[in-house]
C-alpha cells in the first residue's frame, strides 16, 4: 500500500469513528422566569412649581414675570430648600393672538413663564411647601412624583426573591418529569428594573385655602429574571 493511501484510509477511519454533532444538539435543560417586588415608601419627592404672567408688551411681562418668579424662589429658600435642589425647567417668552377668523389674528399681549423642577428628600414637607408656594404667587404647580432615591439595595433584594422564585418552578417542573436540577447554564435579567407603581398628588383646587392633601402611596420594585438550568437523571 502505498503511502498516500495509508493516510486517506486513516483519515476515512477518523471521521467513521468520530460522532456526529448536529448545529442544533444542546444539553437537556429546564428554562423558567422568576418574578419578585419589593414595596417601600418613598423617600423622595420632585414635583414642578412656576409663575405664567401676562403684559401689553413682551418687557412688562418678562419684568412681572421676574419679579413674580423671585418671589417664589424666595419662597423654597425659606421653607429650607437648597439650591442645588431647584432646577430651572423651562422659560417661555410668547406672544398672545386675538380671535379672529376672518384673516391673520393680532398681537394683544405677551404671557411670560418661569418653571422650576423641586427635589424635596423629605417627603412629609410636600404639602407644606406647596402651599407656601401658591402663598408666593406660584399659579402653575403640579407633576408630582414619589421615588426611591436609593434603590439598588432593594432591587438586589429583589433579585435574589426573583431567583428563588425561578428556581422553585424550575424544581417543580423538573420532579413533575423525573429529573433534577443540575447547574444553571444561563441567569438573563429581563429588562431594566424599574417602578411599576408611581404615586400622584392628590390636590385641592389652588383657590381654597384648606392645607393640600397629598397621597404618597408606597414604591413597589419589580425584577424579572430568566433561568435555564441544566437537567440529570434524578437520583433513585
Amino acid at each position: 500500500m502505498s503511502r498516500f493511501a495509508l493516510v486517506a484510509t486513516l483519515a476515512t477511519a477518523s471521521l467513521i469513528g468520530a460522532p456526529a454533532l448536529a448545529d442544533t444538539d444542546f444539553p437537556p435543560a429546564i428554562s423558567v422566569t422568576g418574578e419578585a417586588t419589593v414595596s417601600v415608601p418613598p423617600d423622595l419627592a420632585q414635583l414642578d412649581a412656576g409663575v405664567a404672567s401676562d403684559g401689553k408688551t413682551a418687557r412688562e411681562a418678562s419684568e412681572a414675570n421676574n419679579t413674580a418668579m423671585g418671589k417664589v424662589l424666595a419662597a423654597l429658600k425659606g421653607a429650607g430648600i437648597d439650591d442645588k435642589d431647584v432646577q430651572t425647567s423651562r422659560l417661555s417668552l410668547q406672544p398672545q393672538y386675538a380671535a379672529n377668523r376672518s384673516g391673520p389674528s393680532p398681537i394683544v399681549g405677551y404671557r411670560a413663564s418661569n418653571r422650576v423642577t423641586i427635589k424635596l428628600h423629605e417627603v412629609n414637607k410636600v404639602a407644606s411647601v406647596i402651599d407656601a408656594l401658591v402663598g408666593a404667587g406660584a399659579n402653575d404647580v403640579g407633576n408630582v412624583n414619589f421615588t426611591v432615591e436609593h434603590p439598588s439595595k432593594l432591587l438586589d433584594q429583589a433579585r435574589e426573591q426573583a431567583l428563588a422564585d425561578a428556581r422553585r418552578k424550575a424544581e417543580t417542573y423538573a420532579k413533575a418529569a423525573g429529573v433534577a436540577l443540575g447547574a444553571p447554564l444561563s441567569i438573563a435579567e429581563g429588562g431594566a428594573p424599574t417602578p411599576i407603581f408611581r404615586a400622584k398628588m392628590a390636590a385641592a383646587p389652588m383657590a381654597m385655602a384648606a392645607p393640600t392633601p397629598i397621597a404618597q402611596g408606597e414604591e413597589t420594585l419589580s425584577v424579572t429574571v430568566s433561568v435555564t438550568w441544566a437537567i440529570k437523571a434524578a437520583q433513585q
